[in-house]
């Protein structure tokens, strides 16, 4: 037995019987939301939460918005972090818009999750992250190779869509579907090697010499390169929250200092870097004893560290645990210390002073961020503290540093439209992987 919905312009049908996942979904509003990432009080009153879920997340097949145009694609995205999520929210979007057929996939870890539900970009979870060790990772992506096999040999994709994923790529080779791989992280050699060569493209920013990714075997005629750092895909789309700091209990009249965690699980940090002792804690300590009236808010990524530094510092810190308009936050914070790359990044391209002090070898798009004389790095806990008291008793520096980043950002081009039209060209490539 079928049964008809009308989504907005399109009448399509499907199966009265749901699977069991459904029909929890269907009795659960609040699982419905965590799932699909949209208030259940926007649904019409005419559509029930099953059938709309079914619609958006399963089939993930009907475009938000149709022109009447023939379905073209049907593209798989993973998304394995929370960069990623941003740096294919607007890809995915865009392609649903065209009519193409989108399924997005991401892996159980909290980050990626909250910032696809944020982006209210609906996804299917398919494993789970493997943890800082290497017997973890290799078990969990094994596992996750085989299940995300068994969904994308029944899904049928045209081409696979990934920020260098290692089972996205590997999964796409086995069943002979092209890989478009994105990656701005050669220092992250080890997922380079297992991704790279069997890609039928590689997308990454322009500051890389194509030579890199050759080295990791990549042919010259499949290096499709932008003139933009990635966050540039989001920011140059993104509108400020003017509520930000009223949201996260902040004050626009005192100093704000914003600090990331390293991503301590990361294959490229491991043996640098621990869960339980965040880089960032050393900094903090340097700052409350220098200067006890700084707004000071950390950003924390895996399990121990927002505990950690909660039993260091208590409530003279603001300690995050929860993904939130980051961008909207970066634009009102006075300085910016970093341990990881995306939110470095993110503050140098709004103007932001920003400090690094990533515990790995140095990336690439942070030293060209320092040839711009948008970010310092500096390791040494005490030598940040001075710096950041010297940044804010500087009211021109901050200014001369917001116009050139500003600038900067603005000179970069949208990176979207070059992964757009190399998606589109893939199909049948599959013999390039």
């Amino acid at each position: 037995m079928m049964v008809g919905l009308t989504c907005h312009y399109v009448t399509v049908r499907i199966p009265s019987r749901f699977p069991p996942s459904l029909a929890r979904v269907a009795k659960d509003s609040e699982l419905y939301k965590s799932m699909n990432g949209a208030p259940v009080s926007r649904i019409p009153s005419r559509c029930c939460a099953r059938s709309l879920h079914y619609l958006s997340t399963f089939c993930q097949g009907v475009p938000r918005v149709f022109k009447g145009e023939h379905e073209q694609l049907r593209v798989w995205i993973d998304t394995l972090t929370p960069k990623q999520g941003l740096f294919f929210a607007p890809i995915h979007d865009l392609l649903r818009d065209q009519g193409h057929n989108v399924l997005v996939t991401t892996r159980t870890y909290r980050e990626s999750e909250q910032t696809l539900r944020r982006l209210r970009v609906p996804y299917r979870v398919v494993g789970k992250h493997g943890g800082g060790s290497p017997i973890g990772k290799l078990l969990a992506s094994g596992e996750r190779i085989v299940r995300l096999a068994r969904l994308i040999d029944e899904w049928k994709p045209d081409v696979a869509v990934s920020f260098s994923s290692v089972e996205a790529s590997r999964v796409a080779f086995g069943l002979g579907i092209p890989h478009v791989a994105s990656n701005d992280s050669p220092h992250s050699w080890m997922v380079a090697r297992l991704t790279i060569p069997i890609s039928a493209y590689i997308c990454s920013p322009w500051i890389f010499n194509k030579k890199i990714w050759s080295e990791f075997g990549a042919s010259k005629g499949r290096i499709i390169t932008y003139r933009a750092l990635d966050p540039a895909a989001w920011l140059k789309r993104h509108k400020p929250d003017p509520r930000i700091l009223s949201k996260l209990g902040l004050n626009s009249k005192q100093p704000i200092v914003v600090l990331r965690t390293e991503e301590a699980f990361a294959s490229y940090l491991m043996g640098r870097s621990s869960d339980s002792k965040p880089v960032v804690g050393p900094v903090i300590a340097n700052l409350l004893r220098k200067n006890k009236e700084l707004q000071i808010l950390v950003s924390t990524r895996y399990g121990q560290q927002a505990p950690v530094l909660r039993r260091l510092f208590g409530r003279r810190v603001i300690v995050l645990d929860q993904i939130i308009d980051a961008a909207s936050l970066l634009s009102r914070t006075d300085v910016f210390i970093g341990s990881g790359g995306t939110m470095t990044v993110e503050a140098a391209l709004l103007g932001v002073p920003a400090i690094s002090c990533f515990p790995g070898q140095k990336p690439l798009y942070i030293r060209y961020l320092e040839t711009k004389g948008l970010v310092r790095t500096i390791k040494s806990p005490h030598k940040i503290a001075n710096e950041v008291l010297e940044i804010l008793r500087d009211d021109k520096r901050r200014e001369d540093q917001r116009r050139k980043g500003t600038r900067l950002l603005a000179w970069m081009e949208d990176p979207t439209q070059k992964i757009l039209e190399t998606v589109k060209k893939a199909p049948g490539k599959w013999k390039l992987n």
